[in-house]
Protein backbone atom coordinates (compact mmCIF):
# COMPACT_ATOMS: atom_id res chain seq x y z
CA UNK A 1 0.00 0.00 0.00
CA UNK A 2 0.98 3.67 -0.32
CA UNK A 3 0.72 6.02 2.19
CA UNK A 4 0.71 10.03 1.79
CA UNK A 5 1.15 12.45 4.38
CA UNK A 6 0.13 15.80 4.15
CA UNK A 7 -0.43 18.83 6.73
CA UNK A 8 -4.36 20.25 5.92
CA UNK A 9 -5.47 23.44 6.83
CA UNK A 10 -1.75 24.69 6.25
CA UNK A 11 -0.39 27.03 4.33
CA UNK A 12 3.15 25.77 4.84
CA UNK A 13 5.10 22.43 6.28
CA UNK A 14 4.49 21.33 9.79
CA UNK A 15 1.30 23.55 10.18
CA UNK A 16 -2.34 22.54 10.59
CA UNK A 17 -3.06 18.97 10.93
CA UNK A 18 -1.05 16.14 9.29
CA UNK A 19 -3.23 13.28 7.97
CA UNK A 20 -2.13 9.81 6.68
CA UNK A 21 -3.99 9.36 3.48
CA UNK A 22 -3.88 5.61 2.13
CA UNK A 23 -5.95 5.14 -1.67
CA UNK A 24 -7.18 1.25 -1.40
CA UNK A 25 -7.83 -0.49 -4.79
CA UNK A 26 -10.15 -2.40 -2.67
CA UNK A 27 -11.48 -2.23 1.00
CA UNK A 28 -9.04 -4.53 3.61
CA UNK A 29 -10.02 -5.65 6.53
CA UNK A 30 -11.08 -3.39 9.37
CA UNK A 31 -9.27 -4.29 11.49
CA UNK A 32 -5.93 -4.16 10.16
CA UNK A 33 -7.34 -0.76 8.84
CA UNK A 34 -7.04 0.27 12.49
CA UNK A 35 -4.04 -1.25 13.27
CA UNK A 36 -2.60 1.02 10.39
CA UNK A 37 -3.96 3.88 12.20
CA UNK A 38 -2.36 2.49 15.48
CA UNK A 39 0.90 2.64 14.00
CA UNK A 40 0.59 5.72 12.19
CA UNK A 41 -0.05 7.28 15.45
CA UNK A 42 -1.67 10.56 13.49
CA UNK A 43 -4.63 12.02 14.85
CA UNK A 44 -6.25 10.45 11.70
CA UNK A 45 -5.46 8.11 9.33
CA UNK A 46 -8.27 7.78 5.92
CA UNK A 47 -8.90 5.15 3.31
CA UNK A 48 -10.75 5.36 0.00
CA UNK A 49 -11.49 3.28 -2.71
CA UNK A 50 -13.42 4.01 -6.01
CA UNK A 51 -17.16 3.97 -6.41
CA UNK A 52 -17.81 4.31 -10.06
CA UNK A 53 -16.88 7.71 -10.27
CA UNK A 54 -16.87 9.31 -6.76
CA UNK A 55 -14.83 7.22 -3.77
CA UNK A 56 -16.20 5.69 -0.57
CA UNK A 57 -14.26 7.18 2.61
CA UNK A 58 -13.51 5.72 6.23
CA UNK A 59 -11.33 7.83 8.82
CA UNK A 60 -9.78 5.91 11.78
CA UNK A 61 -7.55 7.99 14.73
CA UNK A 62 -5.46 5.32 16.51
CA UNK A 63 -8.33 4.49 18.92
CA UNK A 64 -11.30 3.97 16.80
CA UNK A 65 -13.21 5.17 14.09
CA UNK A 66 -14.75 7.86 13.72
CA UNK A 67 -18.13 9.22 11.46
CA UNK A 68 -16.46 12.16 10.06
CA UNK A 69 -12.99 14.24 9.70
CA UNK A 70 -12.67 17.13 7.94
CA UNK A 71 -9.42 17.50 7.58
CA UNK A 72 -7.91 13.96 6.40
CA UNK A 73 -10.95 14.23 3.60
CA UNK A 74 -9.12 17.82 2.87
CA UNK A 75 -6.06 15.83 2.42
CA UNK A 76 -7.47 12.88 0.21
CA UNK A 77 -9.00 15.44 -2.19
CA UNK A 78 -5.30 16.73 -2.08
CA UNK A 79 -3.59 13.30 -3.30
CA UNK A 80 -6.30 12.42 -5.77
CA UNK A 81 -6.19 16.67 -7.63
CA UNK A 82 -2.13 16.69 -7.03
CA UNK A 83 -0.97 13.23 -7.16
CA UNK A 84 -3.13 10.91 -8.56
CA UNK A 85 -4.23 12.71 -11.40
CA UNK A 86 -7.83 13.20 -10.71
CA UNK A 87 -9.46 15.21 -13.48
CA UNK A 88 -12.82 16.48 -12.71
CA UNK A 89 -13.47 19.58 -10.90
CA UNK A 90 -16.15 18.14 -8.40
CA UNK A 91 -15.26 14.68 -5.96
CA UNK A 92 -18.17 13.02 -4.22
CA UNK A 93 -17.20 10.81 -0.89
CA UNK A 94 -19.50 8.54 0.43
CA UNK A 95 -19.14 8.17 4.17
CA UNK A 96 -20.87 6.77 7.26
CA UNK A 97 -22.31 10.73 7.34
CA UNK A 98 -23.64 10.91 4.11
CA UNK A 99 -22.37 12.39 0.36
CA UNK A 100 -19.17 14.81 0.62
CA UNK A 101 -18.82 16.91 -2.18
CA UNK A 102 -15.78 18.60 -2.63
CA UNK A 103 -14.72 21.82 -5.11
CA UNK A 104 -11.69 23.25 -5.79
CA UNK A 105 -10.55 26.82 -6.43
CA UNK A 106 -6.77 27.63 -7.37
CA UNK A 107 -5.26 26.18 -3.95
CA UNK A 108 -8.26 26.16 -1.50
CA UNK A 109 -9.68 23.13 -1.59
CA UNK A 110 -13.66 23.08 0.01
CA UNK A 111 -15.65 20.79 1.55
CA UNK A 112 -19.32 20.45 1.82
CA UNK A 113 -20.47 19.18 5.28
CA UNK A 114 -23.20 18.49 6.99
CA UNK A 115 -24.58 21.09 9.76
CA UNK A 116 -24.93 19.84 13.06
CA UNK A 117 -26.22 23.06 14.71
CA UNK A 118 -25.50 22.27 18.31
CA UNK A 119 -28.71 22.77 21.29
CA UNK A 120 -27.99 23.67 24.65
CA UNK A 121 -26.92 20.94 27.07
CA UNK A 122 -27.91 21.28 30.86
CA UNK A 123 -26.80 17.37 31.34
CA UNK A 124 -23.23 18.09 31.39
CA UNK A 125 -20.39 16.44 33.51
CA UNK A 126 -19.87 18.17 36.53
CA UNK A 127 -16.46 20.01 37.22
CA UNK A 128 -16.02 21.12 33.67
CA UNK A 129 -14.03 24.18 34.52
CA UNK A 130 -11.49 22.10 36.30
CA UNK A 131 -11.63 19.47 33.26
CA UNK A 132 -10.45 22.20 30.51
CA UNK A 133 -8.50 24.25 33.09
CA UNK A 134 -10.75 27.48 32.55
CA UNK A 135 -11.81 30.06 35.38
CA UNK A 136 -15.59 30.09 33.76
CA UNK A 137 -18.17 28.85 31.20
CA UNK A 138 -20.52 31.11 29.29
CA UNK A 139 -22.57 28.20 27.83
CA UNK A 140 -22.46 24.20 27.32
CA UNK A 141 -24.00 22.65 23.88
CA UNK A 142 -23.99 19.39 22.40
CA UNK A 143 -24.76 17.74 19.08
CA UNK A 144 -21.72 14.90 18.33
CA UNK A 145 -20.00 16.19 21.03
CA UNK A 146 -19.81 19.19 23.86
CA UNK A 147 -19.23 22.45 22.25
CA UNK A 148 -18.43 24.87 25.60
CA UNK A 149 -18.72 28.12 24.91
CA UNK A 150 -15.57 30.67 26.83
CA UNK A 151 -15.66 34.67 27.00
CA UNK A 152 -12.58 35.69 25.18
CA UNK A 153 -9.94 34.29 22.09
CA UNK A 154 -7.13 34.27 25.20
CA UNK A 155 -9.69 32.10 27.47
CA UNK A 156 -9.91 29.31 24.71
CA UNK A 157 -5.58 30.21 24.39
CA UNK A 158 -4.53 29.36 27.70
CA UNK A 159 -6.84 26.39 28.64
CA UNK A 160 -5.39 24.62 30.23
CA UNK A 161 -7.45 20.53 29.87
CA UNK A 162 -7.10 17.71 32.29
CA UNK A 163 -6.76 14.31 29.62
CA UNK A 164 -7.37 11.88 32.60
CA UNK A 165 -10.25 13.54 33.90
CA UNK A 166 -11.88 14.45 30.64
CA UNK A 167 -11.49 10.46 29.42
CA UNK A 168 -13.78 9.82 32.30
CA UNK A 169 -16.55 12.03 30.67
CA UNK A 170 -16.51 10.05 27.28
CA UNK A 171 -16.52 12.77 25.56
CA UNK A 172 -14.82 14.86 22.67
CA UNK A 173 -15.05 18.25 23.50
CA UNK A 174 -14.91 21.86 21.56
CA UNK A 175 -13.84 25.04 23.10
CA UNK A 176 -15.10 27.94 21.31
CA UNK A 177 -14.97 31.79 21.88
CA UNK A 178 -15.29 35.00 19.22
CA UNK A 179 -12.38 36.01 17.47
CA UNK A 180 -10.52 39.14 16.97
CA UNK A 181 -12.63 39.66 14.19
CA UNK A 182 -12.67 40.89 10.76
CA UNK A 183 -14.00 43.89 9.19
CA UNK A 184 -16.25 44.31 6.27
CA UNK A 185 -14.04 43.44 3.33
CA UNK A 186 -12.68 40.57 5.29
CA UNK A 187 -9.42 41.85 6.26
CA UNK A 188 -8.23 41.61 10.18
CA UNK A 189 -8.84 44.44 12.37
CA UNK A 190 -6.04 43.81 14.13
CA UNK A 191 -2.10 44.76 12.73
CA UNK A 192 -0.54 41.14 13.29
CA UNK A 193 -3.26 40.00 10.84
CA UNK A 194 -4.67 37.07 13.09
CA UNK A 195 -8.25 38.19 13.10
CA UNK A 196 -10.70 35.78 13.03
CA UNK A 197 -14.18 35.71 13.40
CA UNK A 198 -14.07 32.73 15.97
CA UNK A 199 -11.31 30.71 17.77
CA UNK A 200 -11.27 26.59 18.84
CA UNK A 201 -9.58 23.75 20.43
CA UNK A 202 -10.69 20.10 20.17
CA UNK A 203 -10.18 17.65 22.45
CA UNK A 204 -10.49 14.06 22.10
CA UNK A 205 -8.56 12.00 25.19
CA UNK A 206 -11.48 8.84 24.37
CA UNK A 207 -10.34 8.18 21.08
CA UNK A 208 -6.89 8.32 21.11
CA UNK A 209 -5.93 12.25 20.72
CA UNK A 210 -5.72 14.70 23.50
CA UNK A 211 -5.80 17.57 21.03
CA UNK A 212 -6.30 17.63 17.13
CA UNK A 213 -4.35 20.61 15.30
CA UNK A 214 -6.95 21.52 12.97
CA UNK A 215 -10.42 19.69 13.07
CA UNK A 216 -13.40 19.94 10.31
CA UNK A 217 -15.87 18.11 12.16
CA UNK A 218 -16.26 20.20 14.62
CA UNK A 219 -16.63 23.04 12.58
CA UNK A 220 -19.87 21.30 11.60
CA UNK A 221 -21.11 22.26 15.15
CA UNK A 222 -19.35 25.70 15.23
CA UNK A 223 -19.90 27.05 11.75
CA UNK A 224 -24.02 27.10 12.65
CA UNK A 225 -23.20 28.12 16.16
CA UNK A 226 -21.41 31.13 15.61
CA UNK A 227 -23.26 32.11 12.24
CA UNK A 228 -26.47 32.32 14.36
CA UNK A 229 -24.31 34.06 17.26
CA UNK A 230 -22.26 36.87 14.70
CA UNK A 231 -25.30 36.98 12.19
CA UNK A 232 -22.67 35.72 9.60
CA UNK A 233 -22.90 33.29 6.92
CA UNK A 234 -19.47 33.62 5.40
CA UNK A 235 -16.78 34.04 8.16
CA UNK A 236 -13.11 32.90 8.88
CA UNK A 237 -12.19 30.35 11.68
CA UNK A 238 -8.98 29.46 13.61
CA UNK A 239 -8.00 26.75 15.54
CA UNK A 240 -5.49 27.51 18.48
CA UNK A 241 -3.53 24.12 18.60
CA UNK A 242 0.02 24.16 18.70
CA UNK A 243 0.26 23.97 15.17
CA UNK A 244 -2.27 26.38 14.46
CA UNK A 245 -4.95 26.20 11.49
CA UNK A 246 -6.96 28.45 9.16
CA UNK A 247 -10.77 27.62 7.61
CA UNK A 248 -12.73 29.65 5.34
CA UNK A 249 -16.13 28.70 6.57
CA UNK A 250 -20.18 29.28 5.05
CA UNK A 251 -23.19 28.63 6.88
CA UNK A 252 -25.46 27.07 3.99
CA UNK A 253 -28.36 26.83 5.78
CA UNK A 254 -28.44 22.47 6.38
CA UNK A 255 -25.37 22.18 4.84
CA UNK A 256 -21.88 24.02 5.70
CA UNK A 257 -18.83 24.64 3.58
CA UNK A 258 -15.08 24.88 5.17
CA UNK A 259 -12.17 25.22 3.05
CA UNK A 260 -8.18 25.90 3.16
CA UNK A 261 -5.23 24.87 1.43
CA UNK A 262 -2.88 21.46 1.90
CA UNK A 263 1.08 21.05 2.03
CA UNK A 264 2.26 17.57 0.88
CA UNK A 265 4.92 16.63 3.27
CA UNK A 266 5.96 12.87 2.48
CA UNK A 267 5.14 9.37 0.58
CA UNK A 268 5.82 6.04 1.77
CA UNK A 269 5.12 2.43 1.00
CA UNK A 270 3.86 -0.10 3.58
CA UNK A 271 3.85 -3.93 2.98
CA UNK A 272 2.29 -6.28 5.79
CA UNK A 273 2.42 -9.94 5.78
CA UNK A 274 -1.00 -10.96 6.42
CA UNK A 275 0.14 -14.59 7.21
CA UNK A 276 1.77 -13.20 10.39
CA UNK A 277 -1.35 -10.98 11.67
Amino acid sequence: MTLYQVDAFADRLFKGNPAAVIPLDKWIDESLMQDLAMENNLAETVFFVANGDDYDIRWFTPAAEINLCGHATLASAYVLYNILGYKRSSITFHSKSGPLVINREKDIISMDFPSWKPERFDDHPDGLEKILGVKEIVGVYKHRDLLIELNTEEDVRNADPDFTLMKKTGYKMIITAPGRGRDSSGHSKWPDESGADFVSRFFAPTFGVDEDPVTGSAHSQLIPFWSEKLGKTKMLAKQLSKRGGLLWVEDRGERVQMGGKCVFYMKGEITVDTTSR
